[in-house]
């Protein structure tokens, strides 16, 4: 068996958010052909989708075609609505969370993850326990909420609430910085998505979430961690020598935590991956695409089939068996 914990999912066809949700400048989808559309955030266009990100068919095709058996289906991080007022991003998530269900209709083989209005706690949980009830596995959250990080006290809460509830979590990076310099060559997502998901990784460490939380939590951060794995020595150095300022409200060194969350495979490279199976163990790394964007692994699980270093064990805990445990499936 093998496991994609990092997919998303354009329902076809949502309403005009102007009039279910109220306000103005949502993201809208241009419908161009059977097979073509486009996200439009305004009147700019955000991303171009085919039917891999509505049609069931056509993702079960691509799954069988790079023998993956099971996808976790997680909602474009476009559609957060973070920024909004709390009333209306609860109005959003519940109608991309229907549809969700609708678009892939009980279908054993994809593990629906919804979306909730984050920056508001109490309204986040009910809308988790709500889709629980629903179908719903796991929940995707975007890595910050305007100027707070995963640290604060409103997102640690709702982050309890998933460990007391069994909610598996995938943190995706959303909302990087822009301007000139980054506005080039998709910059913001070459290097703004990886600084984004260290950055929120340190926030659990440093901010002294990970010690106000329960081990229980299974939460796992998209693209391969960011650059954390890589960097994970300096922090350490910088906690050890300048703990007057780095230290934050972590009891322990940085790599004390390791144990306390996984990361994807979305790094492409052997030498990538092996960083991450030496960095945060065999155990913690599952297997991930960000399909069906072009960004994205194709095949699915390529760079963990060719890496020679693994062994056949290895690669099985990579494929399958570290994402089961993830999504409360497997004891083992």
């Amino acid at each position: 068996m093998a496991v994609d914990v990092h997919t998303h999912l354009v329902p076809k066809g949502w309403p005009d958010l102007s009039v279910a949700c109220g306000g103005d400048g949502w993201p809208w989808l241009r419908i161009d052909s059977e097979r073509a559309a486009m996200i439009m955030v305004g009147s700019s266009e955000f991303r171009p989708i085919g039917p891999q990100t509505w049609d069931p068919s056509v993702r079960r095709a691509d799954m069988d075609a790079d023998g993956i058996d099971i996808q976790v289906v997680s909602p474009t991080p476009v559609f957060f609505a973070y920024d909004r007022p709390a009333d209306q991003a609860v109005k959003v998530a519940r109608i991309f969370n229907d549809l969700t269900l609708e678009t892939l209709a009980g279908d054993d083989r994809f593990v629906p993850f919804c979306q909730v209005p984050l920056q508001d706690p109490d309204a986040a949980c009910a809308e988790l326990d709500r889709c629980r009830a629903a179908g719903h596995v796991g929940v995707e959250i975007g890595n910050h909420v305007g100027d707070k990080d995963l640290d604060d006290a409103g997102i640690v809460a709702f982050l309890n609430h998933c460990a007391e509830t069994g909610t598996p979590v995938l943190v995706h990076p959303w909302d990087m910085p822009g301007g000139p310099r980054l506005d080039r060559w998709m910059a913001r997502w070459l290097t703004g998505m990886p600084a984004e998901t260290h950055l929120s990784l340190l926030a659990m460490i440093l901010g002294g979430a990970f010690d106000a939380l329960p081990p229980s939590l299974r939460i796992c951060f998209a693209h391969g961690g960011g650059s954390f794995a890589f960097w994970l020595g300096r922090v350490e150095n910088a906690w050890h020598r300048r703990g007057d300022i780095v230290r934050g409200c972590s009891e322990h060194p940085p790599s004390y935590y390791l144990d306390r969350f996984f990361v994807d495979t979305v790094v492409f490279e052997s030498a990538s991956l092996r960083l991450l199976v030496d960095t945060v163990g065999e155990d913690r790394v599952l297997v991930g695409s960000d399909y069906p964007y072009p960004l994205g692994e194709r095949p699915v699980g390529e760079v963990v089939r060719k890496a020679g270093f693994l062994t056949a064990d290895q690669q099985h805990k990579l494929l399958s068996t570290n994402a089961l445990r993830y999504l409360g499936r497997s004891d083992e």
